[in-house]
């Protein structure tokens, strides 16, 4: 019992294990149809102690204008499995129940975001994006990204985006798209560190910064 305890309080205020039920993240994040869903584990901390960087992996609340999430769990009518499926969620080995994301970070407050150059990249404050981790699904490349306009980011909001680019409904699409699809800074649970779960996906989730240096 002590366990068990300690366990959930870790996971309320320190770090918590998310299962991955979307393929907006894939590869990154498996969370595809007849695959194993990854269990990443998320720091909560990480912006106790610094800011949300470009290229960080995010788990947050979805701002009201925000739809169809990928983690909501309906409560069960039961009184008695709707307590073990919040157990579960805390365990980490269920969805869990409120209304939570994960994305890429793309774009900070007071930049600029817009889809595409002439090759077809996102650009941000009038600079290509380097985006290694973007995954392109079969028979689809960079020439199918959607084009979106201009957006600046209001301060104290984010724009994010799914790795998956072709099968995600992030900044570009929520609440219509534009400054409606950008997410507060408030809303962000934590950063996104580790695939856990299962064994053969054991890896460091990738932050790679996609905004030239300097």
């Amino acid at each position: 019992m002590t366990a068990v305890v300690l366990t959930v309080l870790i996971q309320a205020f320190v770090a918590r294990v998310y299962v991955i039920p979307s393929a907006s993240m894939e590869r990154t994040l498996h969370g595809c149809t007849g695959c194993e869903n990854d269990r990443v584990l998320v720091d909560k901390l990480a912006y106790r102690f610094g800011d949300v960087e470009p290229g960080e992996v995010v788990v947050f609340r979805g701002p009201e204008a925000w739809t169809s999430s990928e983690f909501r769990n309906p409560p069960s009518a039961n009184p008695v499995a709707r307590v073990v499926q919040n157990v579960g969620s805390l365990l980490g080995l269920a969805p869990a129940s409120e209304r939570d994301f994960v994305k890429r970070v793309i774009a900070l407050p007071g930049q600029t975001v817009m889809c595409c150059d002439e090759q077809h990249r996102v650009v941000v404050d009038g600079e290509p994006l380097d985006e290694p981790y973007v995954h392109w699904q079969e028979g689809s490349s960079r020439a199918d990204h959607e084009p979106f306009e201009p957006v600046l980011v209001p301060d104290g909001r984010l724009f994010v985006m799914g790795d998956n680019r072709m099968n995600s409904t992030d900044s570009r699409k929520q609440g219509g798209g534009g400054v409606a699809g950008t997410v507060p800074v408030e809303n962000v649970i934590g950063k996104a560190r580790w695939v856990v779960f299962p064994k053969d996906r054991w890896s460091v989730v990738s932050d790679h910064n996609p905004q030239p240096l300097g």
